[in-house]
């Protein structure tokens, strides 16, 4: 098929390369999709109104997030059970993120521990959390990031229950039985059983606090010194209550389009949050990116930077550790 020459054609290797669950899982948004689609359509209905004449010869992409330098405005996501996609998983990412001076978020349901994925060497890197019902298991977790040098916590707000996932109901999805969720190996909540709808929409049910609340984001500010940033945040209102409750960041974010439906797109809903953080914390934006363009566009409406997630799994399957630097090293040319 000839060299990859953009994000987008690492999707079709992808879904050649793996297991039908597998890809459905990663690909798949919720219920109709909408979201899903319009994610990348709003892009497109973002045009530029270019300059001319001005010294270019000399670009910097350099940037700092929460104080740290990177080389660009671009991260990657936390994206579940890389270990689907290539037998490498979070540690392939986790080198090629460091090899690109960018930071990786790192998830909650990794098929790699916090200390494994801190063992590939050096590099700055952002723990995504999902809250327990249980929530010595948080706290624990929280400590384990933090001792092996992560640098933030990226909380997931807009999963009190998974979203409707179709193709994982039709597929029965669950954990393929040589993985587990390595996080929670020790705590007997690293495997996920098998259910007559989606596996993994039944362990969430089991495990993950739907009671969650603004209160809890203070709580886990007296746990740990980490910086929280807020993910799933895509409104005004919701933004000024973050800030008021000490979020260091906001991600907006839809989930990849996997939890509510018919919200708008990402970077639709950016501009209004935006507004409402003032400048006095940053705002990032993840969904949807697939080009340099993208990035420009998210930048141009306020962003600090923006995060990738399918575009890495998908590379990642196709062609493991350096698919991924491939994808990182694309949007930064564009």
């Amino acid at each position: 098929m000839g060299e990859v020459t953009n994000v987008t054609e690492y999707q079709a290797i992808a879904k050649e390369k793996l297991p039908k669950m597998v890809y459905d899982y990663y690909a798949s948004g919720a219920e109709d999709q909408w979201t899903l689609a319009e994610n990348q359509n709003a892009f497109s209905r973002i045009l530029f109104r270019p300059r001319i004449l001005i010294d270019v010869s000399k670009i910097d992409m350099t940037t700092t997030i929460l104080g740290f330098k990177i080389s660009m405005p671009i991260m990657i996501a936390p994206t579940a059970m890389q270990k689907m996609a290539h037998p490498e998983g979070e540690y392939a990412t986790a080198r090629a993120a460091s090899a690109a001076n960018t930071i990786m978020t790192l998830s909650s349901w990794a098929t790699s521990s916090v200390e494994e994925v801190a063992s590939t060497g050096p590099g700055i890197r952002f723990f995504q959390l999902y809250v327990y019902k249980n929530r010595k298991v948080v706290e624990q977790l929280v400590r384990r990031a933090e001792r092996a040098g992560f640098k933030a916590i990226a909380l997931t707000v807009d999963t009190p229950r998974l979203g409707r996932r179709e193709s994982d109901i039709k597929n029965r999805f669950t954990l393929p039985s040589n993985l587990t969720l390595k996080n929670f190996e020790g705590l007997d909540l690293g495997k996920m059983d098998e259910a007559n709808d989606s596996g993994l929409a039944s362990y969430v049910a089991g495990q993950i606090d739907r009671t969650l609340s603004w209160k809890d984001v203070k709580w886990l500010q007296t746990i740990t010194s980490m910086p929280i940033l807020v993910k799933g945040v895509l409104t005004a209102e919701d933004t000024r209550i973050a800030i008021q409750n000490g979020a260091a960041g906001i991600i907006v974010s839809n989930h990849g389009a996997r939890q509510l439906d018919y919200v708008p797109s990402t970077i639709m809903a950016l501009e209004e949050v935006v507004k409402a953080a003032q400048g006095r914390v940053p705002v990032f934006l993840d969904g949807g990116v697939r080009r340099g363009t993208d990035v420009f566009k998210a930048l141009a409406l306020g962003a600090s930077g923006i995060f990738i997630g399918r575009p890495v799994v998908f590379s990642l399957a196709a062609e493991g550790e350096a698919g991924v630097r491939k994808v990182l090293q694309m949007l930064r040319d564009e």
